[in-house]
C-alpha cells in the first residue's frame, strides 16, 4: 500500500516467497505461522475487499492474491519449498536425472511403477503409500542437514531429485485412488 493515499501497489516483478509471507530463507519452516500469515494476507489483499476501489486496485489486488497462494502452496510442500531454495540461492532446478540414481533406486521405482499399473487393489494401493511416505521422510531428514548443516546445495539437489520420482508416484497413487 501507498503509506500515503493508502492505494493498493502492484507486487513485485519476481518477489522473494519467504519474505512475502514473512519466512527465514529456509528448508525447515513453521507450518501453522506460514499458514496464520497466508490467512492473513488474503484476508487483507483478497479481491472481494477491493470490488469498491478502482480498477487498478482491484487488478493489483487479483495479483497479490494469485501470488500470495504460489507463495503458499510453494513452501508449504518440501520438495516445491525445496526446489524453491535451489532457485534462489542460483541452482538449476533439480531433474530425475541428477540424482545420480543407482540401479537399485530405480529398479525400486520401476517395481512401484509396476505394480501401480496392475488393476486396482486396495491393500497393494495402501502398501504403496505406505512405502512412499517411508522413503520421502529419510530424503527430508537429510535435506534439513543439507540445507542448514553443510550448505551443499549440490547434495540437497540430488535429494530432490530423488523426492521427484516419488512425487510422481504419489500422483500416480492418487489417481490411481480417485474413484471412476
Amino acid at each position: 500500500f501507498c503509506p500515503e493515499c493508502r492505494a493498493l501497489q502492484p507486487p513485485p516483478p519476481r518477489p522473494d516467497l519467504f519474505r512475502l509471507l514473512q519466512c527465514d530463507r529456509a528448508f525447515r519452516i513453521d507450518t501453522d505461522l506460514l499458514r496464520r500469515r497466508f490467512r492473513s494476507l488474503q484476508r487483507a489483499l483478497h479481491p472481494d475487499r477491493f470490488g469498491r476501489r478502482p480498477p487498478e486496485e482491484q487488478r493489483y489486488s487479483e495479483q497479490h492474491s494469485s501470488l500470495i497462494n504460489k507463495a503458499y502452496q510453494t513452501l508449504l510442500h518440501p520438495l516445491s519449498r525445496g526446489l524453491y531454495l535451489l532457485e534462489v540461492n542460483g541452482v538449476e532446478p533439480a531433474q530425475e536425472t541428477d540424482c545420480d540414481a543407482d540401479s537399485e533406486f530405480l529398479m525400486e521405482i520401476m517395481e512401484i511403477n509396476e505394480k501401480l499399473a496392475e488393476p486396482k487393489n486396495e491393500a497393494v494401493l495402501e502398501e504403496i503409500e505406505t512405502l512412499i511416505k517411508g522413503r520421502i521422510q529419510p530424503f527430508l531428514c537429510q535435506l534439513v542437514m543439507l540445507y542448514f548443516i553443510a550448505d551443499d546445495l549440490q547434495e540437497a539437489k540430488k535429494l530432490l531429485a530423488k523426492m521427484k520420482y516419488f512425487a510422481n508416484l504419489e500422483d500416480k497413487l492418487k489417481d490411481k485412488k480417485i474413484p471412476c
